[in-house]
């Protein structure tokens, strides 16, 4: 694929997923470039059509992209229900377990999705895989990161501190923690894997996505187009 052809794959994905919000609701907004068009489309409903919605940002940049375009912003504190989540995905399996975290936000974009009562999720064709394989991100407390990097190596990982770009150390989240990518090879049971990373102490999250599959829609971008897999 293409960069164009990926280009036009993630603005149809974005904006046919915009077409999912209705009037009122609570929508929360992920981090990355598929959503972003989401945005784009957003913003223009509540130019020229007088939408109303109120945004959850996932991150820093979700939220000054979201005021960009004119999209109100609340929190999960006023809201801790939603009507709806739009987000990206690094890799999606046929039942509709998720890789994510690449943004470095997956520990927020974790929380919008649970509290969502649908999610819908923005890819293109690339990110649909057979079997999960991806590096998994885990965003891990930097007091125990030594620690937690041994025992993801006791799960079979190869953990490696992610670095920043254009600034010297490691990337710092959000929530001011550190990110560490964990390449598994292929994952044969991503729900096990997911309990057992997150029972490890100093771990606050990680990029696999396996409890929400009844509530996710993905819209897969295509160059004309777009196609949309749930399970209901």
């Amino acid at each position: 694929m293409s960069a164009a052809e990926q280009a036009a794959s993630k603005r149809n994905a974005g904006y046919r997923a915009a077409e999912e919000v209705e009037d009122g609701m609570n929508v929360g907004l992920g981090t990355g470039s598929t959503v972003f068009f989401a945005m784009e489309r957003l913003g223009e409903r509540i130019a020229k059509d007088g939408l109303s919605i109120a945004g959850v940002p996932t991150s820093y940049q979700a939220a000054i992209r979201a005021r960009r375009y004119g999209i109100p912003l609340t929190s999960l504190d006023e809201h801790p229900e939603l009507d709806i989540a739009i987000d990206g995905a690094d890799q999606v399996d046929p039942a509709l377990r998720l890789i994510k975290g690449r943004g470095a936000a997956l520990l927020r974009e974790k929380c919008v999705c649970d509290a969502a009562r649908r999610a819908v999720v923005v890819v293109d064709g690339t990110k649909m895989v057979e079997t999960l394989d991806a590096p998994v991100p885990v965003e891990v407390l930097p007091f125990a990161v030594e620690a937690v990097s041994r025992r993801l190596a006791a799960l079979g990982a190869d953990p490696v501190l992610r670095e920043g770009v254009k600034k010297d150390g490691p990337v710092v989240t959000d929530n001011g923690n550190f990110i560490v990518d964990c390449g598994f090879g292929t994952i044969a049971d991503p729900g096990r894997l997911e309990t057992e990373i997150a029972s490890i102490p100093g771990v606050l999250e990680c990029g696999l996505f396996c409890a929400y599959t009844e509530k996710i829609t993905v819209i897969v971008g295509e160059e004309k187009g777009c196609s949309v897999v749930s399970l209901h």
